[in-house]
Formats: C-alpha cells, structure tokens, sequence
C-alpha cells in the first residue's frame, strides 16, 4: 500500500511544496513556486534523512533546501524543514481532506 505526505509553506515570496509517495518505490519532489526543481526515486521506504538541494535561476542565484526526516512516530512519521536564505523554517504537513 502506498502512502502520501505533502508538506507545504509560504515563506519569503516563495511556494515551497514537497511531496513524498512511499510503498515498493519512493518518490520525492520538491516544487518550488509550482514547478518541479528535484525529484529523488529509491526503490523500497525511502533513505532517510533525505536532502534535495536546487539553484534558483534568479540574480544571484537562490539556493533552497530541504531536508526530510524519520520521527518514529506511526501518526507522523516524517518531519519537514526547508533552507531559505541560510535560515531553516519547519514545513508543515498538509492535511488530506
């Protein structure tokens, strides 16, 4: 069975949104303002800790980060958190509806 984790925030004009699909194969993206800047596949649950790194192509180039980690816990079992700027922001899992 495979499982779904998207996380997203809003921070310094940006929309950084990564989502994670888990089962046989794991599947990570990083999208930053809508468009896809990494993707990483992994056969079986995923290596973590996880680290996408991209250049924005902007003057002078913006670097972004992010970084995906085990919690242990069964109701969260991933945490979130993105390097704008040199400063690390926690990302927010979205909520399924």
């Amino acid at each position: 069975m495979r499982r779904r984790y998207s996380f997203h925030l809003d921070r310094a004009g940006r929309s950084v949104t990564v989502n994670v699909r888990s089962g046989w194969i794991t599947e990570t993206e990083l999208l930053v303002d809508g468009r896809e800047c990494a993707f990483h596949r992994v056969h079986g649950h995923g290596l973590y800790p996880l680290t996408l790194a991209v250049r924005l192509p902007e003057d002078p180039p913006l670097p972004v980060s992010v970084r995906l980690e085990r919690t242990g816990s069964a109701e969260h079992p991933l945490t979130c958190t993105v390097d704008l700027d040199g400063t690390v922001h926690p990302v927010p899992e979205r909520v399924e509806q």
